[in-house]
This record gives structure tokens, C-alpha cells and sequence, in this order.
């Protein structure tokens, strides 16, 4: 496999990467509109929003069977335009059941792309022979920041939805699927020899750690997206606008984090990041849950997005070494966790504040954070361990 190919398939990988966090940041942000657009009451509000978790997990089961037949690269070429046009189904509806149809499809198909991305990124990272996972899921940072951007313009210019989503859809829908031809077609070696065809079973035993870890960092994560606002205003006394800081500076230091974060692997291995980064969030939630005004609280989810933002990408790598003949298997298993640790994140906390204090609560993701330290070792599993002195040696060099 030549150089130039290899580059051109991490670049459209990138900006598939970079595409979903876009559409993602487009719809999650925008609920309330949505709320608005169908008439969906409060109490309704939670069944829709979980809905699409549960979908986008069997989306990920499903694509585990697929791949068996059809190449990863195969569904997300297909996936992420259904995904974009299902965002615009979303805007563009005027019923209930409508709204309904286009979040199914929405969840569907978001856990085949993202479990199809996952696949793809840890099998170019094997052909590489070095960390450049976190690469990739900075590419979505980056799409999220870009994506939350374009919906606080939508909201402050009070732009319907329709108007908001289309342009984006134009843009983003050829932009993807011209981008797709330079896909890495095969899971080739470096060396340019023959397509590794995957073999193997996986044992759940051995990908259970991963699995909790990937659950943890989802129900830190949503804590985040879903009460820091609710937090620095109501518990650390913060004015409405200093609300809306606290993920936008998350997003931004999850986008640097990750940006950096492959440089580390490379630099003191898979395991160390891993531990670092577990620390760092934990530290962030225990600053948050302490705070005594707003800036302090601004402090900690500073840290917790510089920490939580390696322990995603170095899941999945460790899957993928764990299981060198069977990670698309792997992967597809290890995805369903993302929406696990989403579903339960948010009500887990939202429970936790009412029945005792939301200081309190912010403890309970702190734990289950630093619970990874104790799986960090299955982080470095396997022979192909990229970072200082276990990087495998490689005979190309495709920047």
C-alpha cells in the first residue's frame, strides 16, 4: 500500500470523524427547538431522547453482523449520509410521528457509523504501527465545537430548524461521500502484503474491563453535557450567560487534549495517558464538587475535559490490540457501552441531586472515573503496544 494512499484514507477517515460531530453537536443541541417544533411535552421529552441511545445500540449489534459480509469502510459510506438526511428529517417534520421515525432512523444509524468509524480507525492505527486514534476523535471535537457553533447562531437569529440543518446537509452530505473513495479499502499491513481477513472470537471475560471503562467515561461525560449549565448556575451561583461556559471550555480542552494525545502514547505508552487522564478527570470532579464559586467550578470541568478526553479513543486502540483477529467484533461490543454510560450518566445524576445534593452527586462519576485505574493494565494488552519502547517497528513511515 503506498504512502499517499494511506494518507488519503486517514484524512477522509478524519473528516468522517469531523462530519459526526457536527451532526451530532446539530441535533443534541437544538432539542429545545425541536421540543418547540412537535409539541413534544416534558414528560414525553425523556422517552424520545433515550430512544435514540438504545437505537444507536442495536445499531451497533447489528453492525457487528454485517461486517461479517460487508467491509466497515462499506457501512460508513452509506451510514453517515443516512445519518445526515435523518438530521434533516428531524428539522424539516411537522408530526409527532414524524419526529418519531426520523430519531429511530437517526439512532439506528449513528451506532453503525460510530461503531464502522471505530473499526476503521483502530485498523489503519494497526497498519501505521502507532498511535493516531486520538487523532481521530479530535476530528470530532472539532466537528462538536463547529457543530454547537452553528446551532447557537441557528438559536440566537431564532432560524427555524429547516434553515438551520439544510445548509449544513448540503455541504456536509457530498462532502463525506466524495470523501469516502479514499477510505483505506482492506486492512492491509504496512508492508503492502496481503488483507488481513479477521479470525477469531472474543471473549467477553477479557473485554469486560473495557467495557466499564467505556461506560464510566460516558456517564462522566454526560454528566458534563447535561448539568454543568444546571450546576454552575443553581449550586455554584453563576448568572445565566457564565452557564453556557463550562462545555464550550469542555469541548475546547477535550479538542486539545486529543489533539496532543497520540504525541503522549507514542511517548510513555497507552497505559500511563490512560492513568493520567484517569486521575486528572477524577481531579476535576472532586475540584467541581467542592468549588465555592463559579471560576473554581470553570476549573474542573476544565480538567475534566483534558482528562476524560483520552480514555474513549485508548478504549477502543486496546480493543483492537486485544483482539488483533476480531476487533471489528470487538469494537461493535465495546460501542454499545458508549450509549450505556450515556443513558445512565445523566438520570444517574439528575436522581443523586434531588434525593441528596448535586455536590454530592458529582462524587459518584469522581469514583467510578478513578475505577479505570484499576483496569489500566488491560490498556497495554497485547503485542502491538504503541508508545515509547513498545512501538513496533515499522518499515514505511506515512506521516
Amino acid at each position: 500500500m503506498t504512502h499517499a494512499r494511506l494518507r488519503h484514507g486517514r484524512v477522509a477517515l478524519a473528516l468522517s470523524f469531523f462530519v459526526q460531530g457536527v451532526t451530532f453537536a446539530l441535533l443534541v443541541t437544538r432539542i429545545p427547538a425541536i421540543q418547540d417544533r412537535y409539541g413534544i411535552s416534558d414528560g414525553l421529552l425523556p422517552v424520545f431522547l433515550a430512544a435514540v441511545p438504545v437505537l444507536a445500540g442495536v445499531g451497533s449489534v447489528l453492525t457487528e453482523k454485517v461486517v461479517a459480509r460487508v467491509r466497515p469502510r462499506v457501512v460508513l459510506r452509506w451510514t453517515q449520509p443516512v445519518v445526515l438526511l435523518a438530521l434533516l428529517g428531524v428539522g424539516a417534520g411537522g408530526e409527532l410521528w414524524e419526529a418519531a421515525l426520523a430519531l429511530g432512523v437517526f439512532g439506528l444509524a449513528v451506532g453503525a457509523l460510530d461503531a464502522s468509524m471505530n473499526m476503521m480507525g483502530v485498523s489503519l492505527q494497526r497498519t501505521y504501527g502507532r498511535s493516531i486514534m486520538l487523532g481521530f476523535h479530535a476530528a470530532y471535537s472539532l466537528g462538536g465545537i463547529a457543530g454547537a457553533s452553528m446551532a447557537w447562531a441557528g438559536a440566537h437569529w431564532d432560524l427555524s430548524l429547516p434553515v438551520s440543518y439544510l445548509p449544513v446537509v448540503v455541504v456536509l452530505l457530498p462532502a463525506a461521500f466524495v470523501g469516502s473513495r479514499w477510505y483505506v479499502k482492506d486492512e492491509e499491513r504496512a508492508t503492502g502484503g496481503e488483507p488481513v481477513k479477521e479470525a477469531g472470537a472474543v471473549s467477553f471475560r477479557l473485554l469486560l474491563p473495557l467495557c466499564l471503562v467505556m461506560g464510566f467515561a460516558y456517564i462522566g461525560d454526560s454528566t458534563v453535557s447535561n448539568w454543568s449549565a444546571k450546576y454552575l448556575q443553581d449550586v455554584l451561583g453563576g448568572s445565566e450567560q457564565l452557564s453556557t461556559v463550562p462545555y464550550n471550555v469542555y469541548m475546547v480542552t477535550t479538542l486539545l487534549g486529543r489533539a496532543v494525545g497520540d504525541f503522549g502514547v507514542r511517548r510513555f505508552g497507552a497505559v500511563a495517558v490512560v492513568r493520567s487522564g484517569t486521575v486528572l478527570a477524577a481531579a476535576g470532579f472532586a475540584v467541581v464538587a467542592v468549588a465555592g464559586g463559579a471560576w473554581t467550578g470553570m476549573l474542573g470541568f476544565t480538567l475534566l475535559g483534558l482528562g476524560l478526553c483520552v480514555i474513549v479513543p485508548q478504549t477502543f486502540a486496546a480493543a483492537g490490540r486485544m483482539f488483533p483477529g476480531a476487533s471489528d467484533t470487538a469494537i461493535a461490543r465495546l460501542n454499545i457501552f458508549n450509549y450505556v454510560g450515556f443513558l445512565v450518566g445523566s438520570p444517574l445524576v439528575g436522581a443523586l441531586g434531588d434525593a441528596w445534593s448535586y455536590r454530592g452527586a458529582m462524587v459518584v462519576p469522581m469514583v467510578l472515573v478513578l475505577a479505570t485505574l484499576l483496569y489500566a493494565r488491560s490498556f497495554g494488552a497485547g503485542p502491538a503496544r504503541y508508545g515509547g519502547g513498545h512501538e513496533r517497528p515499522r518499515t514505511v513511515d506515512v506521516g
